[in-house]
């Protein structure tokens, strides 16, 4: 990621004919704002002097305490690529301060950064994340929305002309690379219609504004294709549905620390106490990780998905597999995760439950190296897996009880948090939904 001064920003600017700048951050619930200035007020928001009015953002302030303050992160300047020759459109990620100069703790950003501070306190240095979102591709009708209809029949790892996506797979890769991402992968996925394009890992804050990043680019530029990309967990009934498996490692310099070749397959003691801690976890963190009615759609049997709390190094099955690379690449992989969470709250969760497992000297169940959804119920107590919760509502009650990850939201972002999402769960539990009618109209 490159570095930059205001010197550099104020330079760039001109040279590559910028007109406007968005100031971008993230709300709770995930959704990227932005305030967009002209290049005339460039100079203003460098000197972190640019305001907004923080009421009007889902999860932040009262609107008598609403003033707020952007401060830019001027390492991720970038100029958007498919905007005009005439006047470029660039963007700067900022953290949210409050009128007394401090970081506002509704900001998830600059919570991340909280939890990351804890972290070093630890004694490591840096928390990597490699994010693998899935996403799917339908048609836009005549008016410009989204259909339900796909653009190909395509399956795992396909190629055109059966993987229709292909061409706009490859423009969103070649925006990305422009902007300076490094593509380590893109392909077809296992649905008709979805997608998977993986990108170099990163320390954890700038993984997660590469995430923010990645979903603005895929839906810019799947609409100038006629598509509607979405992030949404299982929009579809019987096809598999969209995870974000998240690929972390704690390192100590360059050293990563989940790495021992005297260990059981090469994990070290450190890694087996943090896989026990998302383990130990993982029911709380699932509201956050997971953080929508539709996700647990996603997260039942025989479609790929995790819905029980177990670890393995052989199988796909569980919530936690580590993958074979070791070195400098091993890492766990938690493969629960879905594109709807807000990036900075899900590792904000995941790293505060594998930090637990290392300040507790967890040690994590065995490992379960078969096929866990051809278990029958008994066999899986027998081996002590147990499921993650099967709805938002059940997840926000696990999130309620579970001290650790309340601590990794902190009280604003939780209390908030919690607020939003009884909301939605209620206005699901309420509404009459299509199946119910089909199911019971004539029977009764």
């Amino acid at each position: 990621m490159a570095k930059y001064t205001r010197e550099d920003i104020t330079r760039l600017a001109k040279e590559q004919n910028v007109k406007y700048i968005r100031l971008q951050f993230t709300d709770i619930l995930g959704t990227i704002k932005n305030v967009e200035i002209p290049v005339s007020q460039l100079q203003k928001a460098l000197d972190n002097k640019m305001m907004f009015d923080g009421s009007s953002i889902e999860g932040f302030v009262r609107i008598e305490e609403s003033d707020m303050y952007l401060y830019p992160d001027l390492d991720t300047w970038v100029v958007f690529p498919w905007t005009a020759e005439k006047g470029k459109v660039a963007r700067l990620i900022c953290d949210i301060y409050d009128t007394s100069g401090n970081p506002f703790e509704g900001d998830p950003r600059a919570n991340l950064k909280r939890v990351l501070a804890e972290m070093r306190e630890m004694g490591f240095t840096d928390f990597n994340l490699g994010p693998e979102p899935e996403f799917f591709l339908f048609k836009l009708d005549e008016k410009g929305e989204p259909t339900l209809e796909l653009n190909d029949k395509g399956g795992y790892f396909d190629l055109a002309p059966t993987d229709l996506g292909e061409n706009c797979r490859r423009d969103i890769v070649l925006e990305l690379e422009e902007m300076g991402f490094e593509i380590e992968a893109s392909h077809h996925e296992v649905a008709p219609g979805q997608h998977e394009i993986d990108f170099k890992y990163a320390d954890a804050v700038t993984a997660c504004d590469h995430i923010q990043t990645f979903k603005l680019v895929v839906k810019t530029i799947a609409r100038k294709h006629g598509l509607h990309a979405t992030f949404m967990p299982k929009p579809l009934f019987g096809v598999n549905g969209s995870g974000m498996h998240c690929n972390v490692s704690l390192f100590n310099g360059k050293e990563n620390v989940f790495y021992d070749t005297k260990g059981d397959i090469e994990l070290s003691e450190t890694a087996m106490q943090f896989i026990a801690g998302i383990i130990k976890h993982a029911p709380g963190f699932t509201a956050v990780t997971n953080p929508t009615v539709n996700s647990f759609k996603r997260l039942v049997p025989g479609y790929e998905a995790p819905c029980y709390v177990a670890w393995s190094a052989q199988n796909r099955s569980p919530l936690v597999r580590i993958p074979a690379s070791r070195g400098l690449s091993t890492r766990v992989e938690v493969r629960s995760v879905d594109p709807a969470a807000n990036p900075y709250l899900a590792v904000a969760v995941l790293l505060q439950a594998g930090l637990d497992g290392i300040k507790n000297k967890m040690t994590p169940p065995p490992a379960v190296d078969r096929n866990i959804y051809v278990m029958s119920k008994e066999e899986r107590e027998e081996a002590g897996i147990t499921d993650l919760p099967a709805t938002l509502y059940a997840a926000l009650d696990k999130l309620k009880s579970d001290e650790v990850i309340k601590s990794a939201l902190g009280a604003h972002l939780l209390e908030h948090f919690i607020e939003a999402k009884e909301i939605e769960w209620d206005m699901f539990r309420t509404q009459v939904h299509p199946w119910e009618r089909d199911q019971y109209m004539t029977m009764y």
